[in-house]
């Protein structure tokens, strides 16, 4: 056992790193959440990571992605987390994809979901997020999604549940009348139980810049820790 994942084994067990080792975990989505779930997955000692993200590393992301670095600026956030999962484990597989997961049934895409052990959904945008939650359904792949963290202030407001059990949600919200109509009647989500604040208003965005949801640095992060935490247990429970 590699004395890097030692003070792990104390708490998850003999036995735990083996399995993790052994596990294939996929992050789609690799910003303010997504990050911070990869990071973790690959402290514990992962074995091999698919890390997808169609996005470069650019100026705005730089208060609350771990990627995000005045270095870093323009690369491809895939690259750098496959980059720094290798820096933290040499030993890991670490797969980057610098995609857009394809919103529609129709979509092609290099990532075979059925190679998997679990997959953590970090996307922002519903039919993407949709389409990634249908297909790993019919893989028979486990699946947990996030739901919106910005715009939100309270990182102890996070709570697990099946999505027609979320409240609040403006992202929940949309991605539950998508399933309902593709007859999906169950997945497992984090969502946040605090509204969303109040929008900033004109005076707050840049000229030239277009207008975003807004996000601080101790919200997203907890979400993307919460979700490989909550991974981590369940891949140890399949075990």
């Amino acid at each position: 056992m590699p004395a890097a994942f030692s003070r792990t084994r104390r708490v998850l067990g003999a036995g735990s790193d083996a399995v993790l080792a052994g596990a294939t975990v996929a992050v789609f989505g690799l910003g303010g959440v997504g990050s911070f779930a990869a990071e973790a997955l690959a402290r514990a000692g992962v074995g091999h990571l698919i890390l997808v993200d169609a996005d470069a590393v650019e100026e705005s992301n730089l208060n609350r992605q771990l990627y995000a670095l005045h270095s870093t600026l323009g690369r491809k956030k895939a690259e750098v987390a496959a980059e720094r999962a290798r820096d933290i484990n040499p030993l890991v597989q670490a797969e980057a994809f610098a995609l857009f997961y394809p919103p529609d049934a129709d979509g092609k895409t290099p990532v075979d979901l059925s190679r998997c052990s679990f997959i953590a959904d970090c996307i922002d945008s519903v039919p993407s997020k949709v389409n990634l939650i249908a297909n790993a359904q019919a893989a028979g792949v486990p699946l947990l999604s996030c739901m919106g963290t910005g715009n939100k202030t309270d990182p102890l407001a996070f709570r697990f549940a099946d999505i027609y059990s979320t409240s609040v949600c403006p992202l929940a919200r949309a991605v539950r009348r998508e399933l309902r109509k593709r007859g999906i009647t169950a997945q497992r989500v984090l969502f946040s139980t605090e509204p969303p604040v109040p929008d900033g208003g004109p005076g707050n965005v840049l000229p030239g810049v277009r207008r975003a949801v807004g996000s601080v640095p101790f919200v997203p992060p907890v979400a993307g820790l919460l979700m490989a935490g909550e991974i981590i247990r369940g891949l140890l429970a399949a075990s």
